[in-house]
């Protein structure tokens, strides 16, 4: 498999970004970004698409501790 080219590569980051920005308008509404999820499917190497899958994941997690911030889960009781 060769590395995607100038033109390849600039496809599929167009895609990324409409398919980010439709779920972002969308509220991760995956079924209303059905079309994009195609494209950038269609235009991305499989390791790309899944490398960028878990990067948008990560950033929108991120995003989450640093507004939200950190909570730990309540542990079991300990009875004394």
């Amino acid at each position: 498999m060769s590395a995607p080219n100038s033109a390849e590569r600039k496809a599929c980051w167009d895609a990324r970004d409409l398919l980010w920005k439709c779920l972002d308008d969308s509220n991760d509404n995956t079924s209303a970004c059905q079309n994009f999820q195609k494209e950038f499917e269609s235009n991305c190497p499989a390791q790309w698409v899944k490398y960028f899958t878990k990067r948008r994941d990560y950033l929108k997690y991120k995003e989450k501790m640093q507004t939200e911030g950190f909570s730990p889960a309540e542990g079991p009781k300990m009875s004394s």
